[in-house]
């Protein structure tokens, strides 16, 4: 495998997570409105969770790409996203 192969393989792995980290932050501020954490630090949290479970999403379960993986990407997200809101608090 030549270095731009790896490149293209770590890139498109990684991919799902930097997309949710990207829009996260805009779907958080539609559904829970202002407020929260600053726009960066927000998807700097989703970038890091998403890359997590991506990678125990593969040593868990052997390869990439099993569906219970990206629901566990959602699910995380989503958490991390009513989190950074303080969804708990009342408004």
């Amino acid at each position: 495998m030549t270095f731009w192969q790896l490149a293209l393989h770590l890139f498109n792995f990684v991919l799902p997570a930097l997309a949710m980290a990207v829009f996260m932050p805009c779907a958080g501020r539609w559904l829970m409105g202002r407020g929260g954490w600053p726009w960066g630090r927000r998807m700097a949290v989703h970038a890091v969770t998403g890359v997590m479970v991506r990678v125990a999403g593969l040593v868990l379960q052997g390869y990439d790409g099993k569906m219970s993986t990206y629901f566990a990407l959602m699910l995380v997200a989503a958490t991390a996203e009513w989190a950074m809101h303080r969804g708990w608090a009342p408004r």
